[in-house]
């Protein structure tokens, strides 16, 4: 490459990695494979080194890694919490290795396995934790502190009560309950948790402890940053004196005497990765002793005494025998790939999901043809590539019909993918009635998960309209009930039939319809038959309303199964109106952004006082918002309203407007 090619390639990889960063550290999106990230990362680097004219401010070399999204409140890390320097062969290994032995004697190392997760700082005084902090960008974290009590390996006393301690470690989600999350997720028809690292980034960040506190995550400790009134000499020593404090540390640490001890520890390590019950992406080589970690001291990004040995992705070619179609709760279709067993970081593997038709297509996978798999962050399966293509055969075509109801399906540009909107679908019956009686839709008290599966395997009801059939007595039959329980059931059942028009209307489950959106709708329309006859133009005409969901509404009404199955809830008695009535129309024109904690209200209460009032609320700041109602704790949203001049009400401001 001549000098102009080489500044493009520097600007075109720096461009990419530094999205992939924001994508990965702030989105808790993984659009790329570790592996095909750190290529990226070691080609920029190379370049960069040889070219230094060419280095960028913004060049993901020039940071230590992450960054602080100043959604808590910021944390100045007294010890910099670094990133480590990776290699991706035996033969890097040894070139850390000299450096090593240039600058220190008798070099002894530690090696132990490098957890995939989120790292964090937990600080205690006087053996009591007192405040936990994410890494943010290496020097600013952000302080989640309530969301690390939730976590139960967190001591939150010490078994010593030593004057002070900082250290370090990794939140993580174990396989199982990744697993576990992932197959709720799909149940309701949400969108699933990519990898376990995600899961646990995503997690720990929540605004709402109790959410962090379900999603059950773990911690392994395996650095001590600062500490008072104890020493250690050297790594290993360190470990073992947290492990008496309380902390759970990473599960197991070597001591080895040279470098060629250390590369057997990480073989071992490499081989029995995929037996773990946790996810890691390496191993890490240290130094020992802490006074040969002084002398060898930091690069600008990374320590000269520690390196990470990242494991590449095992992959295998197999012959893909199948291509099966199933439908989520959505009605979307999702290609699954059946292939020839293969082996695969400790399991054996036989399906991985190939996402959508253009996925299919963009690869160009067949049937019959060799595929290359692999197991992204060693959890999930997927394809790769088409390794050889089968002789005469050709690429895979969606079908035309749902392969469960035999309904027409349609192609949702939006989100490239087929979708079946049969609302009476086999495949979509128990997703849709979860859906249909969840709280925020009919709000149908009892009628939860388990119990509406019982339903539907017993027979009792195939769709939401059947749920106003059922009978006392039914329920009352069915094991583990009873009397008591088909009553009240039975009493939930019928209050329902009375909710406004917007509730019912949510709980049809039309794409792309959401709670909001289902509001504006019956406050639009006023009843059910006038938005079951609008067109495309009448429903354009609602604010915020684009025509993909405009689209998305009329193909439902227009399906024989939509229409028999709302004359059936209207006959059962549901309320098929509007019970929404705009007092007054003082905030008339105008949008509202509420953000931070409110004292006296939630913000569905003050949502709906908006709305009343001929406002409506929007979940994120512009040019086009009114005002932002902040409570306490107000983050970005907040800032931004300030920095675009958008007039700002307190709680008590937002009481006397109302008033």
């Amino acid at each position: 490459m001549d000098k102009q090619q080489i500044k493009s390639r520097i600007d075109e990889l720096c461009e990419k990695l530094n999205f992939y960063s924001y994508r990965y550290y702030v989105e808790n999106e993984n659009d790329i494979s570790d592996y095909d990230y750190d290529m990226l990362m070691r080609e920029l680097k190379e370049l960069e080194t040889l070219n230094p004219e060419f280095l960028r401010a913004d060049s993901p070399n020039m940071r230590v890694g992450g960054i602080a999204q100043n959604l808590f409140t910021p944390v100045e890390h007294t010890v910099r919490m670094e990133s480590l320097q990776d290699a991706f062969s035996f033969e890097e290994i040894d070139d850390f290795n000299r450096r090593v032995c240039s600058a220190v004697d008798n070099a002894e190392y530690v090696v132990e396995p490098k957890i995939d997760g989120l790292s964090v700082s937990l600080e205690y005084e006087n053996g009591v934790f007192v405040r936990g902090s994410t890494r943010g960008d290496g020097d600013i974290g952000e302080d989640i502190t309530a969301n690390l009590r939730t976590i139960k390996s967190i001591p939150l006393k010490l078994r010593h009560d030593i004057p002070y301690i900082e250290v370090r470690g990794e939140v993580y989600m174990s396989k199982a309950v990744f697993e576990k999350i992932v197959a709720k997720q799909e149940l309701a028809g949400e969108t699933p948790f990519k990898n376990p690292r995600n899961a646990a980034a995503g997690s720990l960040r929540q605004k709402n402890p109790l959410i962090t506190a379900e999603r059950n995550l773990s911690i392994f400790v395996f650095n001590v940053q600062r500490i008072e009134g104890a020493e250690a000499t050297g790594h290993k020593q360190s470990l073992d004196f947290l492990k008496e404090l309380g902390f759970v540390t990473v599960p197991f640490y070597t001591e080895c005497k040279d470098i060629e001890e250390a590369k057997q520890e990480i073989e071992k390590i490499g081989n029995m990765r995929g037996e773990l019950p946790f996810d890691i992406d390496g191993a890490v080589i240290k130094v020992n002793d802490f006074n040969q970690r002084k002398t060898l001291g930091s690069t600008s990004k990374f320590p000269r005494w520690a390196v990470a040995f990242k494991y590449p992705p095992e992959e295998k070619v197999t012959v893909l025998k199948d291509i099966e179609i199933s439908v989520g709760r959505t009605g979307v279709l999702t290609p699954t790939a059946i292939f020839e067993p293969v082996l695969l970081a400790g399991s054996t593997v036989s399906r991985a999901s190939l996402h959508n038709a253009d996925y299919i297509r963009e690869k160009g996978i067949g049937i019959g043809d060799k595929i290359r798999v692999r197991k992204a962050g060693d959890i999930i399966p997927e394809v790769v590539c088409v390794e050889e293509h089968i002789e005469g055969g050709e690429i895979y075509s969606f079908p035309d019909t749902c392969p469960s109801c035999s309904a027409k399906v349609f192609r949702d540009e939006s989100a490239a993918a087929y979708r079946c909107l049969n609302p009476d679908c086999p495949a979509q019956v128990l997703r849709n009635l979860i859906h249909f009686c969840s709280r925020d839709a009919m709000d149908i008290e009892g009628l939860g998960d388990a119990i509406l599966e019982v339903f539907v395997n017993e027979g009792l009801i195939s769709d939401a309209a059947d749920i106003y059939s059922l009978e006392a007595q039914q329920i009352a039959e069915l094991e583990r009930l009873g009397d008591k329980s088909a009553s009240n059931i039975i009493t939930a059942i019928n209050n329902s039939k009375s909710n406004d028009l917007s509730k019912l209307i949510f709980a049809l489950g039309i794409n792309h319809i959401g709670e909001k959106a289902a509001k504006q709708l019956a406050m639009h329309f006023g009843s059910m038959d006038a938005l079951m006859n609008a067109s495309e133009e009448k429903i354009l005409e609602i604010d915020g309303f684009g025509e993909i969901m405009a689209r998305s509404i009329t193909q439902y009404f227009a399906l024989e199964q939509s229409k028999n199955l709302l004359e059936r809830l209207k006959n059962a008695g549901l309320n098929m109106n509007s019970l929404r009535e705009v007092s007054d129309t003082r905030f008339a024109g105008m949008t509202f952004v509420l953000t931070g904690a409110l004292s006296e209200f939630t913000r569905d209460e003050a949502s709906e006082i908006i709305e009343r009032l001929g406002g409506k609320t929007s979940s994120s700041v512009s040019k086009k918002t009114s005002i932002v109602l902040a409570g306490e704790d107000a983050g970005s949203k907040l800032r931004k309203a300030n920095e675009l001049g958008i007039r700002v009400i307190s709680e008590s401001e937002f009481k006397e407007m109302i008033n």
